[in-house]
Formats: C-alpha cells, sequence, structure tokens
C-alpha cells in the first residue's frame, strides 16, 4: 500500500496542487466565508489531478501492477486525504494568526477550532459522495464532481446560516477567547472522527463499485 501511495505522490500528483493550501491565508480576510479558503482544493487540484489521472490512463496502468482493485482505489482515497489533511494543518496557522490579529471575530463563522473541526467535515462529505459516485465508471468526473460541490456548498451554507441566525449554534463554534477555545476542542475531535468515518466509509463503497468496472 505504501508503494502505491508513494506512485500517487511521484506520478499523479504534482507537487503544485499541495500550494493551494496557501488559499488558507484568505482566512486573515476580516468577515469573509472562511470556509471558501478550503474549497480552493476542491475546484482547482481535485479536478485537475483526476483529469489527469485520465490523461495518463493512471488507473488502468495501476490494475495491471499486482495489486488488488481495493488497493488502488484505497491508494488514491488516501492521498487525498492527505493533501485534505495538509489543507487544514496549513489553515491552522492561518487561524492562530487570525485569533490574536482579529480578536472581535467575524459575522459569520469565526476562524477558531470549531471552524477546522467542520472544515474536516466538510472535506468528509466530499469524499464520501465523490469517490463512489467517480468510482462507478474510474474516469468520468464531471457529474460526481459537480454533485460533491453542491453538495458541500449546502454544507457550508447551512452552517454559516445556522451560526447567524441561531444563538445556540453561535455558542458552541463561535468565539476566539481562550475560554471559547477550550471549549470548541470537542467539535474538533468530533470534527476529525468525522472527517475520518466518512472517508473511510467513502473508500469502501468506491471499492465496492470499482470491482465492478470492466476496464
Amino acid at each position: 500500500m505504501s508503494n502505491l501511495i508513494y506512485k500517487e505522490f511521484r506520478l499523479v500528483i504534482h507537487p503544485f496542487f499541495f500550494l493551494t493550501a496557501l488559499f488558507g491565508g484568505l482566512i486573515l480576510i476580516p468577515n469573509w466565508v472562511y470556509f471558501v479558503a478550503l474549497m480552493y482544493f476542491l475546484f482547482i487540484a481535485i479536478p485537475n489531478i483526476f483529469m489527469s489521472v485520465k490523461a495518463q490512463n493512471d488507473t488502468g496502468f495501476s490494475v495491471l501492477l499486482p495489486v488488488r482493485k481495493s488497493d488502488v482505489v484505497k491508494a488514491r482515497v488516501a492521498s487525498m486525504a492527505i493533501l485534505e489533511i495538509v489543507q487544514v494543518l496549513v489553515a491552522a496557522m492561518f487561524v492562530a494568526i487570525s485569533v490574536n490579529i482579529n480578536p472581535k471575530g467575524n459575522f459569520l463563522i469565526d476562524a477558531n477550532l470549531a471552524y477546522l473541526g467542520c472544515a474536516f467535515v466538510m472535506y468528509g462529505v466530499f469524499n464520501l459522495i465523490f469517490f463512489p459516485m467517480f468510482y462507478k465508471t474510474a474516469h468520468k468526473i464531471g457529474v460526481p464532481l459537480m454533485v460533491a460541490l453542491v453538495a458541500v456548498f449546502l454544507y457550508a451554507g447551512i452552517l454559516e446560516t445556522l451560526v447567524v441566525v441561531v444563538p445556540a449554534v453561535a455558542g458552541v463554534l463561535d468565539g476566539v477567547n481562550s475560554a471559547a477555545l477550550l471549549r470548541q476542542i470537542p467539535v474538533l475531535a468530533i470534527g476529525i472522527a468525522l472527517f475520518a468515518g466518512l472517508t473511510w466509509l467513502a473508500y469502501r463503497l468506491a471499492a465496492k463499485n470499482f470491482e465492478a468496472v470492466d476496464l
């Protein structure tokens, strides 16, 4: 498995796509939609990586290797999950800066630990929808990407709206002072757990769908 993941980062994923994490710097903009900063990875990296996979026929090459088809899927999902984790880790650095330079917070969800937890869930939702749909064919990316992006937009939009209009939600997710950050630790932990669980489920469903694909 480690060799397949190594192949992903050497032959499929251009180092340029790690730079999409720098869009996390947009978190420093006051009163902005911070979820968008982490969506650039989904707008730029995901479609370009999978179009490159299609152009190189990497999937066809991978299934010719002495590995299971499910391992091919697992390596692809794992490599994308690693990139997603990098996005959130870089965003966390900008969140730390934002907490210190913008103590009044944001009109929408604040840049804080709860935001990072919700960001992990956002990526998990994307993975759960995109990968199983994509691996029904293993080459058509358009519809799976659009459906997954719509789901992500709905998730972020609903969450941002709840933070603004429901005080109870704001009480859990908002705040950048020490007390607020402390009570947000469970939100971050739950977000990480949900990301791991949703991504694992995405792999299982995608692997099952890929088994039925005749390449």
